[in-house]
């Protein structure tokens, strides 16, 4: 079951696709946060969602905005696909221990080693103001996520 709207968000270090550590607690008190979980990366979904992200970041990413992307892939591996695609955001390795934070929020397909396509936002405060899980091969709408920032 995924982590509940008005519940605290699992606080997390994971690797970005430069090898540098981020924290969840990082952005405690100075930015809302948009936490995308995707199931793998190169895939086609997940690619055209990025794609989408990456084409409208000011909305996503800015002074009171961060997002933040994840899936169980390597650190390597996201290095070469956000350069390869001009994600200027953070794609975030939960590698090791496979899968633990997409586990710590609910979202992880225990049977496939791989996070469903999920969305939290979360508050200053680290509160999750909103969610959505979505099924296999459903793609998000970005518009969903937005509203909710734009209510906080």
């Amino acid at each position: 079951m995924a982590v509940e709207v008005g519940t605290a968000a699992p606080d997390f270090t994971l690797r970005d696709q430069n090898n540098e550590e981020v924290a969840l607690s990082e952005f405690h008190g100075r930015r809302n946060v948009v936490l995308l979980f995707y199931p793998l990366t190169f895939t086609g979904i997940c690619q055209g969602e990025l794609c989408a992200v990456r084409d409208d970041l000011s909305s996503f990413q800015n002074d009171d905005v961060q997002l933040l992307a994840i899936s169980v892939d390597s650190p390597y591996a996201h290095k070469v696909w956000a350069d390869r695609e001009g994600y200027d955001f953070p794609l975030l390795a939960d590698f090791w221990p496979h899968g633990e934070v997409a586990r710590s929020y609910g979202v992880l397909e225990e049977s496939k080693g791989f996070a469903v396509r999920a969305t939290f936002v979360i508050d200053k405060e680290g509160i999750v103001r909103w969610r959505v899980v979505n099924g296999p091969g459903e793609a998000r709408d970005h518009a969903d996520y937005l509203k909710a920032l734009a209510a906080l």
